[in-house]
């Protein structure tokens, strides 16, 4: 019988479950790991392409909730999130195992399992990891390569592809949606860290509470619920590149701590007194005026030129005239091969449209509205009313940017009573963050 080439990881703290599971797998799949202590996983999914893991939900004697097996879940989707988790439980937990499914698990197994009823979960797991791993490869090459022909956005990659080379801490400004995430990850990809982590970490969506132990982990006993040793963010990224998205909306009283990694690099856990060394790149990224914010006492001038090696400018689509056109249409591919659709073809009507909208919300709010396009589409082509841009109001190029404030605010107004003041549609629909919602309406004192 041939093997499949894949590479399964089962992780339990009973020997005799890695010991009978392994000896089962190893006559179906090339590759078997297995661990029992969650502690190696980091390093682990680091250094291996693992398509599947077994994970087991419980730990220790008296804590069978599962709640150490949900964290893990969440650990191996952050680090890894083309590999496929199978939850696994021997106590029949259904509710959470129905949560862990809900929180991007694949399927569970309960213990003692029958053994053709694992190998089917895992082959078809295996077949799910394969299908992301093809999506993924085919979205993120177009990323990598689509870059625009206008002088502004040339220049902006330009200046990426020479700092790639070198390690150097590169800060990169820009409006919400103009592709700052792709540009972290295209220096990643050009860089000598391109086989090691790349690791993403939104710090305008972590709460304070959190913000230590979700960046710099914690040790087993350091609050109430660290209930095993847990690295954070940083050391995830250990050899690799970590990308501090949104650092502009770190508090001013956590930012020191921050200043502290960057500058050191080294980082101590919650409830540890010892240093671990870093050997990460640092990329951080911002919507917000940080001159200004430094002037205004609200981010520290140390942290800023820290982060502020080499700086990349990312410009918002309305000074990027002609890439829209190319752009939608680079956006049109990437969702039909998205949703396995024929051909699909813009009217003329719907161009005029694309060329002439302000786009306030930039490259996400485009390719937002084209997926609408691509879903609800008829006859395989797209129309004015498919792309429902009516209610952002058009501008001239030559407005100054008092009238593109009034333009954003109109447009923000517009969609909130549509929306019947749901902050999260509302934002979606604009291609913002709630966060970065929240701030333009403070901005325009919009209630």
């Amino acid at each position: 019988m041939k093997k499949t080439n894949a590479s399964i990881l089962v992780i339990d703290d009973q020997e005799d479950i890695l010991f009978a599971s392994k000896m089962l797998l190893k006559k179906h799949f090339e590759n078997i790991y297995t661990l029992n202590n969650p502690k190696n996983l980091v390093e682990l999914l680091s250094q291996n392409n693992i398509d599947a893991v077994l994970l087991d939900m419980n730990y220790r004697i008296g804590f069978e909730d599962g709640r150490e097996g949900l964290y893990l879940l969440k650990e191996i989707k952050t680090l890894s999130p083309k590999t496929v988790v199978i939850l696994m439980t021997a106590f029949g937990k259904v509710e959470t195992a129905v949560e862990g499914l809900k929180a991007g698990a694949f399927d569970y197994i309960l213990k003692p399992w029958e053994n053709e009823k694992l190998l089917s979960v895992v082959k078809q797991a295996v077949d799910k990891s394969r299908k992301e791993q093809k999506k993924s490869n085919n979205i993120e090459s177009a990323d990598v390569f689509f870059v625009g022909n206008s002088d502004v956005i040339k220049k902006a990659y330009s200046l990426a592809d020479k700092v790639a080379k070198t390690d150097a801490n590169v800060l990169i400004l820009g409006e919400n949606g103009t592709g700052k995430y792709v540009l972290s990850h295209h220096i990643y990809r050009q860089s000598e860290r391109k086989n090691n982590p790349f690791v993403h970490v939104d710090l305008g969506s972590l709460n304070s509470n959190i913000f230590e132990s979700e960046l710099f982990g914690y040790a087993k006993g350091a609050f109430t619920d660290a209930k095993v040793d847990t690295p954070g963010r940083f050391e995830m990224a250990q050899n690799g590149t970590i990308f501090l998205d949104e650092i502009g909306n770190v508090p001013l009283h956590l930012q020191s701590k921050l200043l502290q990694v960057i500058q050191t690099k080294m980082v101590t856990r919650l409830g540890e007194s010892k240093a671990r060394p870093l050997n990460i790149r640092i990329i951080t990224a911002t919507n917000m005026n940080l001159k200004q914010e430094v002037t205004d006492k609200n981010f520290r001038e140390d942290l800023y030129y820290r982060i502020n090696t080499m700086e990349i400018v990312l410009p918002p689509l309305r000074e990027r005239i002609e890439d829209k056109i190319p752009l939608a249409h680079y956006l049109l591919q990437k969702m039909i091969t998205k949703y396995g659709r024929d051909e699909i073809i813009f009217y003329e009507k719907a161009l005029e449209q694309i060329a002439n909208h302000a786009w306030n919300g930039n490259i996400r709010e485009m390719e937002n509205r084209i997926e609408r396009a691509v879903i609800l589409c008829e006859n395989n082509h797209i129309t004015v009313s498919d792309l429902d841009l009516e209610q952002i109001t058009t501008y001239e190029e030559n407005q100054d940017d008092i009238q593109l404030s009034a333009v954003e605010k109109t447009a923000i107004e517009k969609i909130l009573f549509k929306n019947n003041n749901n902050i999260s549609k509302t934002a979606e629909e604009l291609g913002l963050s709630r966060g970065s919602l929240y701030r333009r309406l403070e901005k325009y004192n919009i209630n």
